[in-house]
């Protein structure tokens, strides 16, 4: 589908790469001659993106990492050095929610105060630690990587860093304040990131992908029996294309921000990737 002739023999490293998105990233990057060091806490999961990518003809290593210990990352860094090169391409795709950070309803009703409800989480009832969790996850989990990466990459001929955030950090979804405001801490460290590199040559975007149907989000969007849920019924109402996105519709964006010849000059922006989402009102 793609040809990007000038990517191939670049090393690239993508954190989260074990889970359903970024191994389709790391794979559109093998697949233009890029070699991938699939990084993910779930060492099984990185193992078996690389292994796919192996049989495919990439080149590929899988390292069982934590992007939230600086030790960790920099155990990562080493190996990726020792048996790929330095990077050229880091993608920042670790991330997540965590129920401790999620309220049960999504509005507030008079009768939650009276606490006579059972199981019901109000915007009060939010653990501290749990926000604390989602939002180091999220910007943390972006900032020790590229502290430990961009090194390497600083000062080097056509660099670039992809970060991942979400349609969370353009308009706030009900029920998950921890994650939507990390997301939209996450795009407005792209910005800062963009202009505090620019002297050494790093490039610096963001991909905000709309609605996929995903791992972690699968609760959220399918019932146990498979049928949809109230939340994807409001979902693809407020998306005009009128479904959830593919993975594999995100990789032309991927490439394009990786490409220097397609985006030399773009740097401290965010493509949308979601069915026309972030554009519609409503109305």
């Amino acid at each position: 589908m793609f040809n990007h002739q000038k990517l191939e023999g670049r090393v690239a490293v993508v954190t989260g790469g074990g889970g359903v998105l970024c191994s389709g990233f790391s794979k559109t990057l093998a697949s233009q001659g890029v070699k991938v060091a699939v990084l993910d806490l779930n060492g099984e999961a990185a193992k078996k993106v690389a292994d796919e990518i192996n049989a495919d003809g990439g080149t590929a290593i899988a390292i069982s990492c934590n992007v939230l210990d600086r030790e960790s990352m920099e155990q990562a860094r080493k190996e990726v050095n020792e048996k790929l090169g330095p990077c050229d391409i880091l993608l920042n795709g670790a991330g997540g929610n965590n129920p401790r950070g999620t309220t049960t309803k999504e509005t507030l009703e008079k009768i939650d105060l009276e606490g006579t409800q059972e199981g019901i989480k109000t915007f009060f009832d939010l653990d501290p630690e749990g926000i604390s969790f989602v939002f180091n996850l999220n910007l943390l989990g972006t900032l020790i990587p590229t502290q430990v990466f961009a090194r390497d990459m600083a000062g080097r001929d056509n660099t670039c860093i992809v970060m991942i955030t979400s349609m969370n950090a353009y308009r706030p979804l009900t029920k998950i304040p921890a994650y939507s405001a990390a997301k939209a801490a996450v795009q407005n460290f792209t910005q800062f990131m963009a202009v505090h590199f620019a002297d050494v040559g790093i490039r610096v975007n963001a991909i905000a992908p709309g609605f996929f149907s995903t791992n972690q989000n699968k609760t959220l969007l399918w019932n146990d029996d498979g049928t949809p849920t109230a939340r994807t019924g409001k979902i693809l109402a407020a998306t005009p294309m009128k479904r959830f996105g593919e993975p594999q519709e995100l990789a032309g964006s991927l490439l394009f921000l990786c490409d220097e010849d397609y985006s030399g000059f773009i740097t401290g922006t965010t493509i949308a990737v979601d069915g026309g989402f972030n554009a519609y009102s409503g109305v």
